[in-house]
Order: C-alpha cells, then sequence, then structure tokens
C-alpha cells in the first residue's frame, strides 16, 4: 500500500467560518458584536470583517471561542453606462484579508482604496500586489452580480481565492453559484482557491426567509483556534466551501481518490476538462463515500458534492503531476 496523501489534513480541527460579512460600518444593519453574537449561535467560530472601504480589525471580539478576521471590501467600478443607474455597471468587488493585524496597525486603518481605473488590468493587479507585500490575501468576489465575463476576470493575478458561491448574490437574483467562473480561472492556469460566504447585511430578520446570513460558509481544517493558526490554514487550502454538504475526508492512496461525506446524492470530481468521476445514489437513497481511480490526465481535479436539498459543497482545486497532487500554498512575501 503506497503513502497516503492528505488533501484536507488528516490532523486538526474543522472551524465554520463566514468570510465575508457587512456591519453598520459599512451598509450593514448588525454591529460586530451582534454579527458576532447571531454567528456564534448558529455554530460558526470564524467572521471576517469585510465592511466597503473600511479595514475592520475589532480585536475586542478576539476570545478562546471565536476569531474575527480583520479585511475590508474594494470596489472598482466602470462609469455609468446611463447616468445613475448602478444597475448596468461593472464593478471588481474584492475582499481583503489581513493575514497579520498587529503588524502595522495605524497604517491599516487607513483602508488603502483602488483608484476608479476599470479598464487597467495591470493596474489592478498592481494594487493587489502592493495588498498583498502589506500583508493581506485577496478574494475576488461575485463576478455574476458584478455583470463580469470571462475577459473580465481572466487576468486577475495576485487574487487567493474567489468566490464559487455568495448566498446573498442567490438572494439577490438567484446567481450565487458561479462554479464555471472557478473552472475557467483553472483552465486559464490561474490556481486560486474557492470560497462559499454569506456577504450578509441583515436588512431582514433572521426568521425572514430572504434573510442572507447561515447559507454559505467555509469550513477551515486548523491545528487550533488561533488567529495565526486560521490564516496557516488558510493559505494553505485546507479548507472547503459549503452551503450545508460536508467534506470530511479528502485524501490520495495508491492512484485512487477517497471522499467521505454527509449524506449526499453525488459526488463529482471535476477535471480540467469535460469528463467527470462520479458517483450517484439511487433514487430515495444517499451516500457517504466514493472511491475513483485516476486517469492521470485529469490536470486537475476538485470534488462538488450534492445533497438532496441541491446544496453543493466545493473542494478546492488540486493539480496533478499523474496521480500525485502538487500542492502549491499561497505565498506572502
Amino acid at each position: 500500500m503506497g503513502q497516503r496523501q492528505w488533501l484536507l489534513p488528516e490532523n486538526g480541527t474543522f472551524y465554520k467560518a463566514n468570510l465575508h460579512s457587512h456591519t453598520v460600518l459599512s451598509d450593514g444593519r448588525l454591529t460586530p458584536q451582534e454579527v458576532k453574537e447571531a454567528y456564534q449561535k448558529e455554530g460558526y467560530s470564524i467572521v471576517a470583517y469585510t465592511d466597503h472601504r473600511h479595514y475592520g480589525w475589532h480585536p475586542e471580539l478576539l476570545d478562546e471561542n471565536f476569531i474575527p478576521i480583520a479585511a475590508y471590501e474594494v470596489d472598482i467600478n466602470e462609469f455609468f453606462k446611463i447616468p445613475g443607474d448602478f444597475s448596468r455597471v461593472r464593478t471588481y468587488h474584492i475582499n481583503l484579508y489581513d493575514t497579520n493585524p498587529w503588524d502595522k496597525p495605524q497604517e491599516k486603518a487607513q483602508s488603502v482604496l483602488p483608484e476608479r481605473r476599470y479598464t487597467d488590468i495591470n493596474y489592478i493587479n498592481q494594487f493587489l500586489v502592493e495588498r498583498r507585500e502589506a500583508g493581506f490575501i485577496a478574494c475576488y468576489n461575485h463576478p455574476y452580480w458584478s455583470l463580469q465575463n470571462f475577459d473580465d476576470y481572466k487576468n486577475l493575478r495576485e487574487v487567493w481565492a474567489m468566490e464559487i458561491y455568495n448566498y446573498g448574490c442567490e438572494h439577490d437574483g438567484l446567481y450565487g453559484y458561479h462554479p464555471q467562473s472557478y473552472d475557467e480561472m483553472l483552465r486559464e492556469g490561474t490556481r486560486l482557491y474557492c470560497l462559499a460566504t454569506d456577504d450578509n447585511h441583515n436588512a431582514l430578520p433572521f426568521d425572514d426567509p430572504l434573510c442572507d446570513s447561515f447559507g454559505g460558509f467555509v469550513m477551515v481544517k486548523a491545528k487550533e483556534l488561533t488567529y495565526a493558526s486560521v490564516m496557516e490554514a488558510l493559505l494553505a487550502g485546507d479548507f472547503y466551501a459549503s452551503m450545508g454538504p460536508e467534506i470530511k475526508e479528502l485524501y490520495l492512496e495508491d492512484g485512487k481518490l477517497h471522499i467521505k461525506t454527509s449524506p449526499a446524492e453525488k459526488i463529482y470530481v471535476m477535471t480540467e476538462g469535460r469528463n467527470c468521476h462520479k458517483k450517484v445514489a439511487k433514487r430515495g437513497e444517499t451516500i457517504t463515500e466514493a472511491e475513483f481511480e485516476l486517469w492521470g490526465n485529469e490536470g486537475y481535479i476538485r470534488v462538488d458534492v450534492r445533497d438532496e436539498k441541491g446544496r453543493h459543497a466545493n473542494s478546492n482545486a488540486y493539480f496533478l503531476q499523474g496521480n500525485q497532487v502538487v500542492r502549491k500554498p499561497y505565498q506572502l512575501p
């Protein structure tokens, strides 16, 4: 029997995270403390405070059971096609997560913002390089809501991750789930991770069916619940994105991919081409594991699990050389 290669770590603990959240410091309706309380009640241990154009570091919320990630969301809008009608304006929305908020806090509190240079992709990438050098990692958000297509985002560089699902956008127009955009970036050669998020603003009560909380999340497998450990796991890609289903184990052994999940209707493995590995439950039944022998020409693999409610869990993409995954965690300077 060959050596087992864990894609999600064998050791550590899964912590539930919402990595896109807004508060009264921008256009949300809850205070940072109220967001913490609401999410903790739903089993979350991590929330990134990504207020628009406002760097949010809330160390007073940090304790042994909760990590508030310092972050903010920037936007780069094109100019109005129809005066005053933002609904037709293309835009880049990018979350910036601070990997070490104790480093140069006064400088970071200034919320460095990009210029409005929508068509200048070289400028946008340079802005992201500068943010990375300052200790931030970047996530490209909700391409469908942003009215963007492949030509807009294919040349984005210096992005650590992108949203594959945005719960708030799902409410906005049934366009929250966009796996095709993730595959397009991967097939272009961009190696990045994928997130499921809420993008919550909480304009409606929690019991309202259009409430934008608790629908998209990331399960981070970290050594412990500390800021540094969570960031280490995020940089290494030791997490998966979900709307509900769980990916409990994911590893390679003897050329086979092994997957264990919560009860599911379908377990698929997407690849660089159109061919997929797949296992589907019989009608009225569920499955909780799958084993696939790799062909060796997948290019990359990523797991997509769908439950009986139509909710998905997505692993990050793993690039292959033969039957082995080549891990290249995102690197800060």
